[in-house]
C-alpha cells in the first residue's frame, strides 16, 4: 500500500472500509496500513498527499474528514461509479433498434444511495478525469454515464493489464478523441457529404440493378467514415501500409470510397460484359475471375501510405489470417542476414467481421491466437465488427451463445467498445481510439459497430418472412445520412434543401457515369491477365551448387559457438552430418542436411526464406536440427542466421497446432513478399484436412480467381508405416484433383538430393514462375540410407521428375511399374528384386505438371512391353492412381503385333477403402507384402482390368 493512486471504484471503496476499520480499532488492519492512515490530518487528505504515500482521490480527499456515518456512503459511491465504468454497456444507447439490457449495479438505489445523497457527497469519490469539471457526486455520477451509458459503450473489464485499463478509463471520460465541430461546420459537412456518397451508391445500384446481388452496406453507413478515420489516423502515426480485409457486406462501397476503384469499373461489372477478346477459340472464356464482391484492389495516398484490400471467397473469416500474415510481410525486413526485423508500427491490419461470422466461425479464433505470438504478431489488428444483428435469417438466440457478438475477444483480453451506427460523433471517437490505442500498446482493439441491414440478406430476399418485428422497426428508421443532415440544419450549417440537394446531384453523377459506359469498346484489362511464364523454364533452371561453394556451407553450418553445449545424444548426429562430405562418392547426406544445405545456398544467393510449421524448428521426426538449444542453459543457436555467407533473413518459427489459419497467415504472407520463400510444414499431412478450405479457395485457385502468384511451400509428411488412418496419407489425391491450368507443382521425392534440387529450384522460379510446391515428404527415409545422396548429387545435376530403373535391361523387361515415393524403397528392399529382371521399377517424383514427355521416354526404352502398372500404397479410390490412370493410359506403347490396342495398364495397391488406412500395423504389413510381392508378379490381373476383358 506504498502507491494507491491507482486504487478506484471498489478499490477505493476497500480503502475506506480499511479506514473506517481503523477509525474504530487501529489494531484492525496491518502494520503498513495503519503507518499510512496516521499520517493522514485533514489539510493532507483535501490536498490529496499522504507524506509520500499517494492515495486515490476517492479515499485521500474526502475519508479522514468524514463522519463515520457518510463513510459507508462514500463506499457506496466509489462501488457505483465503478459499476458505471465496468457495466455501464449493459445500460447504454447502442443498439439502434433494440432497449439495452441495463444492471441493477447501475442504479444508485442498488448501492442505498439517493438523489440529495449524491449531492451532499463531493466529486472526488468518483475520481478520473471527471472529478476536474463537477463539483457534487451527482454531478460526477451524471457526467460518467454520459460517457459510458451514452451511444458508446466500454467494455473492457476483461483486461488484466493495469496500465491498458487506465489508458482507456482516461481515454474515455476525457473524450480525448472526440472531435468538436468547427465554427464554420466545414468538418461537419465533410462527413455529411461522406455519407451521402455512401448512401447514394447504394440507393442507385438498388434501381440500376434490380435483383443483383450487392449485400449493401445500408445500415452501417459509418463504416466507411469509420475506416477513413482509422487510416487518416495511421497517416498522422507513420503507418506504412494498411491491410483491409472484409466479407461481401458493404465491400462494394469500401471499394468505391475507400480504395477509389472507379464507379465505372463497379457498375460496368454488375452489366457483367464479355468481349470476344475474352472468347478463346474452343468458345470457352480465357480468364476465370471472381464475382465483383470478392475482388481485391490497392491504392497509394500522396502521403506514401499503401492501402490494400485482400481478395476474398464466401467464406467469410477465412481472409483473416491472410490478412495479418500480408500485414506481417509488409513490416518485415527480410533483405538482410540473420533474423528478419519487424517494424510494428509501419503496417496495420483492418479487419471486417461479421456478427454471426465471428463467433461461429473457428479461424476467427485461430487468427487472434496469432496476436502476441512472436512470429505472427502484426503490432495490433483493429476488428470492426458490422454488426447488422441478423445472420442471412438466423437471430443472434439462434447463431451465438454469447451476449455480444463480440466476447470472443475477450479470452485475448482484447478491448471491446459497442457503438451505435446511428451515431456519427461517437464512431469516429470510437476510431481515433482504437488507431491510437493499437499504435501505443501495439495490441488488438475491437469496435463493435451495432446497426442492422435495410434489406434482405442479398437484396433478392425478403426479411419480413423471418424478421418481421425486426423490419417494421427498420422500415420506420431514417438513414444516418438523414439524420446527420437534420443535425446540420438544427446547427445552422445548411438548409434541408441543400442536404437534399447534394443527394440528387450525386445520384445525377452516377446515372452520367452508367449512361457513358460504352460495353462494345471494353477490352480485356492487362491486370486480369494471368502471367504465364516462358515454357520449360522449370525444366531448364540449374538448381546445383558448386562443390567448392557447398563445402564452404557445410563448414559454415557445422560451426558452433565455443561455449556452446550441445545434448549428447544430438552431438552423434551432428558428427555424422560434419562428416558427410568427407567421401564425395558415397551416400551419407540425409534429408534434413540435404535440407540444410538447400536453405544455405539459397539464403547465399540473396533469397529470404520464412519457415514455419508445427515443431519446425527442431522437426517432428527430430530429423532438421535447423534451431539448436544449448543443453545446459536453453539457448539458442541457429546456424543459418549466423552463416557468413547468407545475404538475406531466415526465420523459423514453431507454430500454434492451427492448419486451416496457418496456411491462410503464410499464403497471405508469401503473396505479400513474393521474393520470399515461404514453407510451412506440417505435423503429419494428414492434418492438412483441417486447411481444406484455404486450400480450396486460396492455393489451388487463387492464381485464377485474383491473378495471385503464389510459391507457397508445404511440406506435408507422407507414407503408410502402419501407424493408422490419421498418420499415413497427406491425402495426395485431393491436391491432384484440384490441379489444372499449372495452378500448383506437387511432388513426391524418394532422395535427399531430389529434395535438396526441387526446394532450390522453388527459390529460383519465385520471380519467373511462381507456383505453390507440394511436397509430399519422407517419414521413415528421413534416415533411410537408401534414400541418401552423396555429396556429388547435390553439386551436379537437377531434380528429375521421373527416375529410370538404371539397373534394367530394357529388352528383358515384360512389366513396367510406375510408383512415387516411400513405396519405391520398400520394392527395391525386397527379395523379389534380384528374382525378377523382367520387371523394371521407374519413380515418377513429380506428378503434377505431370511429365508426359519424360514417361514417354521412359515407355519408348522397353521395346518387350507387355504389361505397364501403377503402384501405390493408397486404396484404389484416394492416392494417385485416378488421376495417372487416363494420362498415363493415354501414350502406352502398343501391344506387340496389334495396331490399335495398347498394352495392359495394371492398377497396383490396396483395394477401395473408406478409411485412409488400417488401423492394425499387422494388417498394414500383410497388404504392404502384398502389394510389392504383387508387382514381381507377372500373372497378378487388377480386379478392375480382368472385369474389363471379361466384358
Amino acid at each position: 500500500m506504498d502507491n494507491l493512486i491507482d486504487f478506484h471504484g471498489p478499490n477505493a471503496g476497500y480503502i475506506l472500509e480499511l479506514y473506517a476499520r481503523y477509525q474504530e480499532d487501529p489494531a484492525a488492519v496491518d502494520p503498513r496500513t495503519r503507518a499510512i492512515f496516521e499520517r493522514w490530518t485533514p489539510m493532507e487528505a483535501v490536498d490529496g498527499r499522504t507524506n509520500g504515500a499517494a492515495m486515490p482521490a476517492a479515499a485521500a480527499g474526502i475519508a479522514p474528514t468524514l463522519p463515520g456515518g457518510q463513510l459507508e456512503k462514500a463506499m457506496a459511491v466509489a462501488n457505483l461509479a465503478q459499476a458505471i465504468r465496468e457495466y455501464g454497456h449493459l445500460d447504454a444507447g447502442t443498439n439502434p433498434l433494440f432497449e439495452p439490457p441495463s444492471d441493477p449495479t447501475l442504479d444508485p438505489a442498488y448501492h442505498g444511495l439517493t438523489v440529495e445523497e449524491l449531492h451532499a457527497l463531493p466529486s472526488s469519490l468518483v475520481g478520473g478525469p471527471i472529478t476536474q469539471q463537477t463539483r457534487t457526486a451527482y454531478e460526477a455520477i451524471a457526467a460518467l454515464r454520459e460517457v459510458y451509458c451514452a451511444a458508446t459503450g466500454y467494455d473492457y473489464d476483461h483486461l488484466t493489464n493495469p496500465q491498458e485499463r487506465s489508458w482507456l478509463r482516461d481515454a474515455a471520460e476525457s473524450h480525448r478523441f472526440r472531435q468538436d465541430f468547427d465554427p464554420d461546420g466545414d468538418n461537419a459537412l465533410r462527413l455529411l457529404k461522406r455519407l451521402i456518397k455512401v448512401e447514394i451508391f447504394e440507393q442507385f445500384l438498388h434501381k440500376a440493378f434490380v435483383g443483383k446481388k450487392r449485400f449493401s452496406i445500408e445500415g452501417l453507413d459509418m463504416m466507411v467514415p469509420v475506416i477513413d478515420e482509422i487510416i487518416g489516423r495511421s497517416i498522422e502515426l507513420n503507418v506504412r501500409s494498411v491491410l483491409l480485409g472484409m466479407a461481401h457486406r458493404g465491400r462494394l462501397n469500401v471499394l468505391a470510397h475507400v480504395l477509389n476503384k472507379p464507379y465505372a469499373d463497379i457498375l460496368r461489372e454488375f452489366q457483367d460484359p464479355v468481349s470476344d477478346t475474352k472468347i478463346s477459340a474452343s468458345g470457352y472464356l480465357g480468364k476465370i475471375g471472381d464475382v465483383k464482391y470478392h475482388q481485391g484492389a490497392e491504392r497509394a495516398l500522396s502521403s506514401g501510405l499503401h492501402v490494400k484490400i485482400a481478395a476474398n471467397p464466401s467464406h467469410l473469416e477465412h481472409v483473416n489470417p491472410v490478412v495479418n500474415g500480408m500485414a506481417r510481410a509488409a513490416g518485415s525486413e527480410i533483405n538482410q542476414p540473420g533474423a528478419p526485423r519487424f517494424d510494428p508500427n509501419s503496417s496495420l491490419p483492418i479487419q471486417i467481421h461479421g456478427d454471426a461470422s465471428f463467433p461461429g466461425q473457428g479461424v476467427v479464433a485461430e487468427t487472434l491466437n496469432f496476436t502476441n505470438l512472436a512470429g505472427y504478431t502484426t503490432g495490433g489488428t483493429i476488428h470492426i465488427i458490422a454488426n447488422n444483428q441478423v445472420g442471412f435469417t438466423t437471430l443472434p438466440g439462434d447463431s451465438r451463445s454469447t451476449r455480444y457478438s463480440s466476447d470472443l475477444a475477450k479470452g485475448f483480453k482484447i478491448p471491446i467498445v459497442h457503438v451505435n451506427a446511428n451515431d456519427p460523433v461517437a464512431c469516429l471517437e470510437v476510431a481515433r481510439l482504437a488507431a491510437y490505442f493499437r499504435q501505443t500498446f501495439h495490441k488488438d482493439f475491437l469496435i463493435d459497430l451495432i446497426g442492422y441491414r435495410r434489406y434482405g440478406h442479398n437484396e433478392g430476399d425478403e426479411p419480413r418472412f423471418t424478421q418481421p418485428t425486426m423490419y417494421e422497426k427498420i422500415d420506420q428508421l431514417p438513414t444516418v445520412r438523414e439524420l446527420w443532415a437534420r443535425k446540420m440544419v438544427e446547427m445552422g450549417f445548411i438548409t434541408a434543401e441543400q442536404a437534399e440537394q447534394w443527394a440528387a446531384e450525386q445520384f445525377e453523377r452516377l446515372r452520367e457515369i452508367y449512361d457513358g459506359i460504352d460495353l462494345d469498346a471494353i477490352e480485356d484489362d492487362p491486370s486480369d491477365r494471368v502471367h504465364r511464364p516462358e515454357p520449360g523454364i522449370a525444366r531448364r533452371t540449374d538448381s546445383a551448387v558448386p562443390a567448392e561453394r557447398l563445402r564452404g556451407l557445410h563448414e559454415s553450418l557445422m560451426r558452433f559457438p565455443d561455449e556452446f553445449k550441445i545434448h549428447p545424444r544430438l552431438q552423434r548426429v551432428v558428427s555424422r552430418r560434419a562428416g558427410a562430405l568427407d567421401d564425395p562418392a558415397e551416400a551419407a547426406i540425409d534429408w534434413g542436411h540435404a535440407e540444410q544445405l538447400a536453405f544455405a545456398s539459397i539464403l547465399a544467393d540473396g533469397i529470404p526464406i520464412r519457415l514455419t510449421g508445427e515443431d519446425v524448428k527442431r522437426g517432428t521426426f527430430s530429423h532438421r536440427h535447423a534451431v539448436y538449444f544449448d543443453a545446459q542453459t536453453g539457448g539458442e543457436h541457429v546456424p543459418l542466421q549466423v552463416m557468413p555467407e547468407a545475404k538475406a533473413s531466415f526465420e523459423i518459427h514453431n507454430s500454434p497446432l492451427t492448419e486451416n489459419g496457418m496456411i491462410g497467415f503464410e499464403y497471405g504472407y508469401n503473396i505479400e513478399r513474393p521474393d520470399c520463400l515461404v514453407v510451412w510444414e506440417a505435423q503429419f499431412g494428414d492434418f492438412i484436412n483441417g486447411a481444406q478450405t484455404m486450400i480450396d479457395e486460396y492455393v489451388s485457385s487463387g492464381r485464377a480467381k485474383w491473378n495471385h502468384t503464389p510459391s507457397l511451400v508445404l511440406l506435408l509428411p507422407h507414407g503408410y508405416e502402419g501407424q493408422g488412418p490419421d498418420h499415413s496419407s497427406a491425402r495426395i489425391e485431393r491436391f491432384l484433383q484440384m490441379t489444372a491450368e499449372k495452378n500448383m507443382r506437387v511432388v513426391n521425392c524418394t532422395t535427399a538430393a531430389q529434395y535438396f534440387h526441387v526446394i532450390r529450384r522453388q527459390a529460383l522460379l519465385l520471380v519467373k514462375d511462381p507456383l505453390p510446391l507440394i511436397i509430399m515428404s519422407p517419414k521413415s527415409l528421413l534416415r533411410h540410407p537408401l534414400a541418401a545422396s552423396s555429396f556429388g548429387e547435390l553439386a551436379s545435376g537437377g531434380f528429375l521428375p521421373v527416375i529410370d530403373d538404371d539397373d534394367a535391361d530394357p529388352k528383358a523387361v515384360r512389366r513396367l511399374v510406375f510408383c512415387s515415393g516411400k513405396v519405391y524403397i520398400d520394392l527395391i528392399n525386397s527379395d523379389l528384386r534380384a528374382q525378377h529382371p523382367e520387371v523394371a521399377l521407374v519413380r515418377v517424383e513429380q506428378l503434377y505438371p505431370f511429365p508426359k514427355d519424360e514417361i514417354r521416354a521412359v515407355l519408348a526404352r522397353y521395346p518387350a512391353l507387355e504389361q505397364v502398372c501403377w503402384l501405390q500404397e493408397e486404396p484404389r479410390n484416394m492416392g494417385a492412381w485416378r488421376f495417372m490412370e487416363p494420362r498415363i493410359g493415354d501414350i502406352l506403347p502398343l501391344k506387340k503385333g496389334m495396331k490399335s490396342r495398347r498394352v495392359d495398364f495394371l492398377y497396383i495397391g490396396r483395394r477401395r477403402y473408406a478409411s485412409p488406412a488400417e488401423g492394425s500395423s499387422s494388417f498394414h504389413k500383410i497388404n504392404q507384402d502384398r502389394i510389392v510381392s504383387s508387382a514381381f508378379d507377372l500373372t497378378y490381373i487388377d480386379e478392375e482390368l480382368a472385369a474389363k476383358q471379361a466384358t
